[in-house]
Order: structure tokens, then sequence, then C-alpha cells
């Protein structure tokens, strides 16, 4: 069986793939861009190939043999629009390696920030993006995926993008999840009204693993399991916790588009 390449293992949802991969039986060699990655990877069960993807190098090399490719790897800071450049010159980089390795197929994983959704509709794969983006995030990811698919195409390879919304689970302690964190420490007064749609780690990284043996090449597949309002998910918390809150809830008009409401719900409660 060939070997499988995956970015972003030392990573949260990365790591839970990994996990999965390698409890298939699946050899999996796993990029690091640190010793402290390679470790991670290692102590995982994956071979540790240590590279950028920014930066085409030796790390390329290791690609050979191998007939799928996992990029999971991203940054996933809000405003940092530098740093979000990783996402788009860093999934370039992989997928013209996999063209010069001749890798089949890559399996992208990409976001539902990237699918716009009109008042009152449900956005689906076929959504237009939004308008104005909610976080340079968002957009990078979109300008990503777009990138892939052409560069895909033009390379013979295939590629299939899975679009999560906000995974969720044990050990998550960044983004959205910081929310949940504040309420039950008892941080979170203020938040934003506004949907967080989520969805489980586990339901994730099922995703991949169906886009990569059952995926439609060029097609990009929307992962979601719950799209609760900030209080729905408080009052979940609440039920399941046993704990007492008291939360002002704020409307999302409140706060600019670029802001996204759910990360300005954070700002409100300080770190």
């Amino acid at each position: 069986m060939p070997d499988v390449f995956l970015t972003g293992g030392s990573g949260w949802v990365g790591g839970a793939l990994l996990r999965r991969l390698v409890g298939a039986g699946d050899h999996v060699r796993a990029l690091a861009r640190s010793d402290r990655a390679a470790q991670i990877v290692h102590d995982l069960g994956a071979e540790p190939v240590r590279g950028d993807l920014l930066q085409p190098g030796d790390w390329e090399q290791r690609l050979g043999g191998c007939d799928l490719l996992f990029h999971v790897a991203g940054e996933v800071a809000m405003c940092d629009r530098d740093r979000l450049e990783v996402n788009l010159t860093g999934t370039r980089t992989v997928v013209a390696a996999a063209g010069r390795a001749g890798v089949r197929r890559i399996v992208l994983t990409s976001s539902a920030a990237t699918i716009g959704e009109a008042p009152g509709t449900i956005g689906s794969e076929a959504t237009p993006p939004p308008r104005q983006w909610l976080s340079e995030y968002a957009r990078s990811k979109h300008l990503a995926e777009q990138a892939a698919f052409a560069d895909a195409a033009r390379l013979g390879i295939e590629l299939v993008a899975v679009n999560p919304s906000s995974v969720q689970g044990p050990g998550r302690t960044h983004g959205s999840a910081r929310i949940f964190i504040g309420f039950l420490q008892g941080r979170l007064r203020w938040a934003v009204q506004t949907r967080m749609p989520l969805v489980f780690v586990d339901d994730a990284v099922e995703a991949h693993v169906l886009a990569a043996t059952r995926g439609k090449p060029g097609e990009r597949y929307l992962v979601n399991g719950w799209s609760p309002t900030v209080a729905e998910a408080v009052a979940l918390l609440t039920r399941i916790s046993g704990l007492e809150r008291k939360v002002r809830y704020l409307p999302g008009w409140m706060f600019s588009a670029a802001a996204g409401g759910v990360e300005a719900a954070w700002r409100l409660v300080g770190k």
C-alpha cells in the first residue's frame, strides 16, 4: 500500500486525523517544521519529515511513493494578514510539490467560512463566497481553495476539499472553544448573539477519510453538525455542567462584519 503524506499532523485536527490513519494501518509521513512537531507526530505513530511547507526543499523528495496527501496545515489567526498568507502560499507550494512527485489525490482542509449565506437561506457547497469576509482567515482559506483547485487541475491531480465548520472536541482550547471555556471559568460576561456552526472532531476526521476514498475530484464537502446560537450553546453548557452563569447578549449587528461575531465575543471575555 502506498504511503500517505500529511501536513499539519502536530496540530489539533491534523493530529486527530493522524491517529485515525495510523489506527487503520496506514504508514504516514508527516511534515514537521520543528523538533517539537517532529516529536509529536512520531509519538502519534507517523514518520516525521522535517521541512517547511513555505520552502520547497528536501522534504519534497519524501512525497515520492505517496499516492495520497492530506493538506491540513494552516494558520488560524483571525486578523494577522501576513501570517495568513501561509494558507495561500503554503497550499500552492504543497500542490506543486505533489505534482512533481506524482501524487494522485489531495484532500485539502478548507473551511465552511468560505461559503456565503444570504439572509433566510441555508448555505451549501454551491453557494458563492460571502460579499464581505468575516475575517482574514476566511478570505485566505477561500483564496487557497480556489488556487488549489486550479493548480491541481492543471497538474492532473485529483483534489477534494473538506469544508468543516468550527471543529470542537476534547482538548480544543483555541478559537471559538475559548467562549465555552470562558463560560465554564466564569469569565464570560458578555457575548454576541450569533450562530456558531459546530462539528465534532471525530466527524471532521471521518469526512476527510471519506473524501479520500469516495470524494469526487473538483468538489468540496461542507461538514457541520449543529448550528446553535451562542445563547443555545451556553444553555447546553449550563445543563451539562450545572453551573449558573449570567451572560448578557448583544445583537450581532453591533459589531462590524470584519471582526466576526464569534471572535468578537471572545474579545469581550478577555484573556
